[in-house]
């Protein structure tokens, strides 16, 4: 660890602060940054995500369940399927993405747009540390690349994206999802930009945040396991991406009406005489 870092440390934030989790989870981030895990630029998406959250009132919604059981209906089907898994996700989610790969018997793969030196050594150490026994991505096979694509996500393991037949992407960039879907491949991801190119071009979008998403998509995978593939057939085929999509707007833009309208009780509940 360096200097810098143990001079930063993660402050005492009290249990009733009102952003605890939230806070808990950017310095997470920052510490990791210094680790080589997260990148200067991760910070930055993680912020954007969290302004979405707050329009879905920081709690998933009814159509982020729907999707969550269509894309484990789908990853169940599925005869390769593939987590593709940049910084971010190993620094916010590592057990929860361990767990859900064996649940699902999926491959992890570490694919990240910024390849600095020693970065693929620290996210793996942070996988291998939740428990992954098994990680591809880690240039022990000559790569291959995607087609469409000419930044360094192209890059892939021959026996992971590459041979997958579904792909887990959560907070993936929308160049290499629309390559993803270029080639044929059924593509999942997590995002709580619901406009984003991800979003548009996935084939299931759970809008949500990856913190909450993760362990309740592990729930989901071990109900499900098991259910005839008839039944989950039907749950993926009747799922409709853009329709969810256009609900979680829906949803955000009625919770935005509402906190305009609330507005002045908010104020003069924080500022007594506000109004006055």
């Amino acid at each position: 660890m360096s200097k810098k870092n143990k001079n930063l440390g993660t402050p005492n934030v009290p249990n009733d602060h009102p952003r605890a989790e939230s806070l808990h989870y950017r310095h997470k981030l920052v510490d990791l940054m210094f680790e080589k895990v997260v990148t200067p630029s991760g910070l930055c998406a993680h912020g954007r995500g969290e302004a979405f959250d707050y329009l879905l009132g920081e709690k998933t919604i009814p159509p982020s369940e729907k999707a969550m059981e269509a894309a484990i209906a789908s990853l169940l089907l599925a005869k390769h399927p593939v987590f593709s898994i940049n910084g971010n996700v190993a620094a916010l989610v590592p057990e929860s993405i361990v767990e859900l790969a064996e649940v699902l018997d999926a491959d992890i793969e570490i694919n990240i747009f910024y390849q600095a030196p020693g970065r693929i050594e620290a996210i793996t150490s942070i996988l291998k540390k939740a428990g992954a026994k098994k990680i591809l991505g880690l240039g022990d096979v000559e790569p291959t690349s995607l087609p469409n694509i000419s930044s360094n996500r192209r890059i892939v393991d021959p026996r992971g994206i590459f041979s997958a037949d579904v792909v887990l992407v959560p907070l993936e960039d929308g160049d290499r999802t629309e390559a993803l879907k270029s080639i044929g491949k059924y593509v999942i991801t997590i995002d709580l930009n619901p406009v984003s190119r991800t979003a548009l071009y996935s084939d299931i979008t759970i809008v949500d945040n990856i913190i909450r998403c993760l362990p309740l998509m592990v729930e989901y995978a071990r109900e499900l396991k098991g259910t005839p593939p008839e039944e989950l057939l039907k749950m993926v085929e009747t799922f409709d991406n853009e329709k969810n999509l256009v609900d979680s707007m829906e949803l955000m833009r009625t919770r935005l009406g509402y906190l305009s309208k609330d507005i002045g009780a908010r104020r003069q509940k924080i500022q007594p005489g506000a109004n006055e």
